[in-house]
């Protein structure tokens, strides 16, 4: 194992620095940096540069309020910093008590509200340096924490949300859960730092055996899935497990690898991925496969440049076969050929469902994944009373979960009282959004904000076509680094700078192929404008049951993903065509 940074950094031949974050992880003392200097200094609201980087692998980001930076600027006052905090959870699971744990942080020490993510956790926003520890040791009392949730490591591990609806998503669970438990960092800085403040001592060095002294290039992300649902959008991951079922068990996992959404304005080398299949592996051999395609990028990526360190850019430059062998002997096994597998749908199923135990569960739709309001405070009478799960889904919506036929009146009612339904649109209700403006430092544009009175215009526009009801996959972002998965929408949108924003349509309905890119730089008004006549011509031309990603591509508005599963969204211009 080669824990030099830079030594397979290479391209043409050349060996290349590695980046600043590489230093910064090397001299953290695994991860403290000065952190809790920092915490400690009453002087500012902030912390010390180098500690950003490292807050991060602490499921933290110090952030500003954007809204307010040039008031405080003319006043001559330091920015309105705050902290963004991402809580780990596996699979999404989270017990009645966890919910009342996570409502009361953010109504006390956060911004009011809770967030749902796109990686089927909560993050809380506006939290003030001086009680993030207090919601650290609140997250600690409930068995949550905020290890990993960010950084140069795995992050949250997704899987399925449904683990009850049958014997074969609750072994999904099982998997997720393994994968997390195994990937983990074993730095103790998160619990010395947060919690009792004990710094860790002993005989041997404190070891990272899979992470090493710098960690990953970049962030590694994993999913599982349960075709043919794709809810957790299997080909947008780094690593992929989906399953393979034969007479009601799983016999093993279709692996998948080198998914990636990122990508930056006007540079063709950055690039939207969708990952490729791998092989084929036997349960017992799953957790082992994330740990060999894990170290594999450790040992591979990209440490000089962290635009072209995710693992989609390695795989593009070793090629998918010696990415495959490496792999293999990682393992001490051979993969076997992927198995068929069809997928049908990336989104959630609204509403009541029931299991194979005779438990219900209700999805209700949570607009951008933002819980405020009357929705919190109907999420938490029914927490107060409800014996089973609550369950976060990868498009950001919430699922109350192994509800028991004689509890389920009860929480009908509690639903009722507080106005949580689903009446929305077939667009609405296939919308994801990233936070955006104020608070994401890369953002250059809003989303969350935007996108739902885009809706408002865009579901006239649906209505006047017949559309209404008609299931079609959107999704938008501040900037490309693409976190609400916009370039597997058969709508994305794109910010290019505050109000504008790039137009990509054709993407499968099921998340098994990228969009292009349709548009560009159009506002509000011509946003609805380039897709109104679209929404028209679908309408009346379609053939039965085909969706609007696969329309836009037959009637020549756009052109399929080119092979290779890549796209160059701001260069070729072959990929714009008139309506």
């Amino acid at each position: 194992m080669n824990e030099t940074p830079h030594s397979l950094a290479q391209r043409d031949s050349v060996t290349l620095p590695p980046s600043k974050n590489e230093g910064i992880k090397e001299r953290s003392n695994r991860l403290r940096g000065t952190i809790a200097d920092g915490l400690a200094d009453t002087a500012t609201g902030a912390i010390e540069e180098d500690d950003t980087q490292l807050l991060k692998f602490h499921g933290m980001y110090q952030q500003d309020d954007r809204d307010l930076r040039a008031e405080r600027g003319r006043k001559k006052l330091e920015k309105a910093f705050s902290f963004m905090a991402r809580v780990r959870i596996p699979g999404g699971v989270l017990t009645p008590a966890q919910w009342l744990a996570l409502d009361e942080i953010g109504t006390t020490y956060a911004n009011g509200t809770l967030r749902i993510t796109t990686r089927q956790t909560i993050q809380f926003h506006g939290l003030l340096k001086f009680n993030v520890r207090t919601a650290m040791q609140k997250l600690d009392s409930v068995l949550l924490d905020t290890i990993a949730a960010c950084g140069d490591v795995t992050r949250n591990v997704m899987c399925n949300p449904n683990p009850f609806l049958s014997e074969t998503h609750e072994r999904a669970l099982g998997l997720a859960w393994a994968i997390s438990a195994h990937l983990l960092p074993r730095s103790r800085a998160w619990h010395e730092i947060w919690l009792n403040g004990e710094k860790f001592s002993g005989g041997e060095p404190e070891e990272e055996p899979l992470y090493l002294t710098h960690y990953l290039p970049r962030k590694f992300k994993i999913a599982v899935a349960v075709p043919p649902e794709n809810d957790v959008d299997l080909f947008s991951q780094d690593l992929g497990f989906a399953a393979i079922v034969e007479n009601g068990a799983i016999i093993g996992w279709n692996v998948t690898a080198g998914g990636g959404m990122g990508m930056t304005h006007g540079a063709p080398q950055t690039f939207p991925r969708a990952a490729d299949l791998l092989g084929f592996c036997t349960p017992e051999q799953a957790v082992a496969v994330a740990e060999a395609v894990m170290t594999a990028q450790r040992d591979h990526g990209d440490r000089s440049d962290r635009h072209h360190a995710r693992l989609k850019y390695t795989i593009e430059t070793l090629g998918l076969d010696r990415f495959r062998a490496d792999v293999e002997q990682r393992a001490g096994f051979s993969l076997a050929p992927a198995r068929p597998m069809h997928f049908t749908a990336m989104g959630d199923r609204y509403g009541w469902t029931q299991d194979h135990q005779d438990n219900w569960h209700f999805c209700l739709f949570v607009e951008n994944g933002r819980i405020g309001g009357a929705q919190r405070a109907g999420l938490r009478a029914i927490a107060e009373q409800h014996a089973g799960d609550i369950r976060l889904t990868p498009n950001q919506n919430l699922l109350v979960s192994r509800v028991t036929p004689e509890q389920k009146p009860r929480i009908e009612a509690l639903l009722a009282e507080h106005g949580l339904g689903n009446g929305q649109s077939g667009l609405r209700r296939n919308a994801v959004a990233c936070v955006g403006l104020p608070t994401c430092g890369l953002a250059l544009a809003e989303s969350e904000r935007e996108l739902p009175d885009l809706l408002t215009a865009l579901e006239t526009a649906m209505a006047q076509a017949g559309l209404r009801d008609d299931e079609i996959v959107i999704r938008m972002t501040g900037c490309p680094n693409g976190c609400a998965r916009p370039y597997l929408a058969e709508i994305g949108l794109v910010g290019r700078i505050p109000g504008i924003y790039h137009l990509y349509l054709g993407a499968a309905f099921n998340g098994t192929r990228l969009n292009k890119l349709f548009r560009r730089d159009l506002d509000r008004a011509g946003i609805v404008a380039a897709l109104a006549p679209l929404f028209t011509q679908y309408a009346r031309e379609r053939e039965p049951g085909e969706k609007f990603g696969d329309f836009v591509i037959r009637a020549g508005h756009v052109k399929p993903t080119l092979a290779g599963n890549q796209f160059h969204a701001d260069v070729a211009d072959d990929l714009e065509v008139a309506i």
